[in-house]
């Protein structure tokens, strides 16, 4: 009907439309990003909108990559406001934000997460090494002083200690920070330490034995339970959710446990991290209100509402230092990233 219109329109009225449009955009926050982070910042959007005047906030669970795509497109009112990550910003990332305008980003981190490499609860637990992992995911495998295309289809295939039982990992896509952080933690740790490599290798198999299985955990979970055979990873809060259907392998003999991963004793650790678009406070309403909240102790805190689902808090220095950065809106660099 507005497209038949168009040409009809007065000046005045296609900037009203204008007005109106980032009007309405600007009532409601907009967030995207990581699934790690997404039922933390969730249920801080929830609690925002239940307690406060505020609308309750969107939040979409694009992949971190996809959502700094998002976030990094400009400062218009159809971008996101805050962009969730399970890990790091990216220095490529951060500069195409500043290609685009977006040049005045304040960087928080929410807490620790753990890597878990999950089974359905009836399987017998087992303990698995990074290099045996990254073994079974990768493209390419060293035989006989070679890289050769993986032939390891059971695990057995790879240490006669292992079960028989076929190789089938669901894991995070190209866009996750989940895949970035299972690359970097595990696929580069474990190829440095086997003869062969030549490095760091993080290229994995395509040949239907790793299967990316989109951006929603949730579904991942509900295949293990039904598919004795396969393998889930993801991040430790939907361990935590879900421990009457689903459990852990443990990672070169370490369980994952809160106080293993905070500690980084647990081998598969790292930060969450969210993304703040300063040019939008003024303008999205609720949006200051959103970050302070979740910022409280009465969230991310040893006894704060986001620990029971799975979030394990930072130290108490690191939350008050947190705090005051978003405090003083302190601007990301480039350098912070390096």
């Amino acid at each position: 009907m507005l497209a038949k219109n168009w040409p009809n329109l007065g000046l005045a009225a296609i900037a009203a439309l204008g007005m109106s449009a980032t009007a309405a955009a600007a009532d409601q926050i907009r967030i995207v990003g990581s699934s790690t982070v997404y039922p933390f910042s969730s249920y801080v959007a929830e609690e925002l909108g239940a307690t406060s005047d505020v609308k309750t906030p969107v939040v979409e669970s694009t992949g971190s990559g996809g959502g700094m795509k998002l976030f990094c497109s400009g400062n218009g009112a159809d971008t996101p406001d805050i962009a969730n990550a399970s890990r790091r910003m990216k220095t490529s990332e951060f500069e195409s934000c500043q290609a685009n305008g977006v040049t005045d980003i304040t960087e928080a981190v929410i807490g620790f997460d753990g890597i878990v490499l999950a089974q359905n609860k009836a399987n017998k637990a087992m303990d698995l090494s990074r290099e045996q992992i990254t073994l079974a995911v990768a493209a390419e495998v060293p035989i006989d002083g070679k890289l050769v295309a993986n032939p390891y289809k059971k695990w057995s295939d790879i240490d006669s200690s292992l079960p028989t039982r076929e190789i089938l990992v669901l894991g995070p896509p190209t866009s996750s920070g989940t895949r970035d952080a299972f690359e970097e933690l595990v696929m580069e740790h474990g190829s440095e330490n086997i003869e062969g490599f030549g490095g760091k290798y993080t290229k994995i198999r395509q040949d239907g034995l790793y299967v990316p299985s989109g951006e929603n955990d949730n579904l991942i979970v509900q295949r293990l339970a039904k598919n004795k055979a396969a393998f889930g990873i993801f991040g430790y809060s939907f361990l935590e959710e879900n421990r009457d259907k689903i459990q852990a392998a443990t990672i070169d003999g370490v369980s994952a446990e809160p106080a293993k991963i905070s500690s980084g004793e647990y081998p598969v650790s790292r930060s969450l991290f969210f993304y703040v678009k300063n040019a939008h406070l003024a303008k999205v309403d609720g949006l200051k209100s959103y970050v302070d909240l979740f910022l409280k102790e009465k969230m991310i805190g040893p006894k704060g509402l986001l620990k029971p689902l799975g979030l394990i808090p930072l130290p108490e220095s690191r939350r008050q230092a947190i705090r005051s950065q978003w405090g003083e809106r302190e601007r990301l660099t480039v350098a912070a990233l390096k």
